[in-house]
Order: C-alpha cells, then structure tokens, then sequence
C-alpha cells in the first residue's frame, strides 16, 4: 500500500488548531504527520490534539516555555522513538524526534532559525555541526539493517536559487548563507539522501512551503522553500507524487508555512 508523509511546522500548535489544523487532520490523508514549532507542552493541549481518533500522538517539547517543540502523528502506533541526537544543548530543546514504523524510521526536525550576528546564528551552527555527524552514522547504521530513514522538517535553509523567490536580497541573510548551503549540499553527500521534493521538481521555482506574514508575500508568493522531505536512497526511489499544501488565501492560512505532502509507494 502507498504511504503518505506529510511535514509541517505549524507555527503554535494550539494556534494552529484554532485556525483549521483540526480540519486539516480530520481529512487529509496522510499517514505520518511530523509537525515543528508546536510551542506547547501535552498538558496545555486539548484532547481533541492528543487523542485524535486517526492518530497518535509523540510529541517533543521544549524544556523552555513556549519555544520549538516538535511532533509526530501515527496512524499505526510506532514501535519506539527517540528524542534528541545525544547532544545535551539540544536533547531537551524540541527540535528532534525520531519514530520507527515497520521497516521504516521517520524524523521530524527543526533546526534553528538563525540571525546573522547574534547568538541565534551561533546556535544555529553548533545544531549543524553536531547534527550531520549523527545522521551520517545513522544513515548507514540504518541501511546496514534494511530499514529506510525519512528526515522531515523544517530546516531553516534554502538550498539553492529556486529555493526562494528574491534569492538575490537574500543572500546575506540567514537561511541563505553560502556556508548554510554548503552545509546542507555536505549532509546530501555524506548521508546519499536525496531531496524528494526538488527530485520530483527539477525545474520548478519552489514550490514555495513558507511565506512571511509581513506585506504581500503570500499573495506575491514570494516564499522559501525551508521544508523538506530527506529519504535515504531506496525509499526516495519510491516516491511519486511530491505537493505543497498551499491555502487558496492568505485568510485561509493556519500556519506560515504550508504542509508538504509526499506519497511514496513500495
């Protein structure tokens, strides 16, 4: 049977629920959903999000009130999960959690925005420079066994030119930094994933998966593509329709990012 995979930061899980996430989760048809950003911790959800009736719920969050957090949903209850990739500044911080379902071990990760200058960017750097280590191993431990890896999230980087509409104003900003880029080209090469979204759109602008909220941009879209679908080679061979969720309008939106939706069948 096919699987579908969606990934979305959400941007506030308990906003986004009032805004049309509920909705969205009583009727798309993903299998696995890994959110980002939830901001919350289980006893500040409603059931409504914790015992959803097609789901269940692994949720990460962030030791610090309000910040990060990330989740799963499964509609086949996981055979375990891990929290973190054994680094103490980031194990307890929401940004990384694991969940293995059959043959199959799914990510949900959000990596630090960054701010050129600021401690921000520091962190930022520190996160990457401990985290492609760690999928490097994990990749091929992972492989060794006969089991895909899928890493899903909100990676904070736009890879290439097409990855964001006005690339050329960007290209001092975080999330568009040479070395930023550079980092992400060396996670591809080292780990063998592969890029399902851009594999299944080589020559697409975007598609777009976050708009800020400031001006026009979502009506311009003038987006990042920031969120990605990472599959170890076998599996990404299985994907074979790839789309970005995109709301019809800006008052239809429940996030500033949009979910990006992949079906892969074995």
């Amino acid at each position: 049977m096919p699987t579908t995979i969606t990934t979305v930061n959400v941007n506030g899980l308990r906003a986004a629920a009032r805004k049309g996430l509920l909705d969205w989760l009583d009727t798309t048809g993903a299998d696995i959903v890994c959110l980002q950003e939830t901001r919350a911790r289980p006893e500040q959800l409603t059931t409504a999000l914790t015992r959803h009736p097609r789901y269940h719920l692994l949720l990460a969050p962030a030791d610090e009130p309000g910040r990060s957090g990330v989740a799963i949903y499964t509609r086949t209850p996981p055979h375990t999960h891990r929290t973190g990739f054994a680094t103490p500044e980031f194990d307890k911080a929401g940004r990384y959690l694991e969940a293995d379902i059959g043959d199959l071990t799914v990510a949900s990760i959000y990596l630090p925005s960054g701010e050129v200058g600021t401690p921000r960017q520091d962190a930022k750097h520190r996160f990457m420079d401990a985290f492609l280590p760690y999928l490097t191993h994990r990749v091929h431990d992972t492989t060794t066994r006969g089991r895909h890896l899928l890493l899903c999230g909100d990676l904070n980087i736009a890879h290439h030119p097409a990855d964001l509409k006005n690339w050329r104003n960007n290209r001092n900003h975080s999330g568009f930094l040479d070395h930023e880029r550079a980092w992400l080209t060396r996670l591809l090469h080292t780990t063998g994933c592969r890029d399902v979204v851009r594999t299944l759109h080589p020559d697409t602008p975007g598609p777009y998966t976050w708009w800020s909220y400031r001006g026009r941009a979502f009506d311009n879209d003038a987006g990042w593509r920031i969120d990605y679908h990472l599959a170890t080679p076998a599996l990404a061979r299985t994907a074979h329709h790839a789309r970005v969720e995109r709301a019809p309008t800006h008052d239809r939106r429940w996030s500033d990012h949009a979910p990006v939706t992949v079906t892969y069948t074995p």
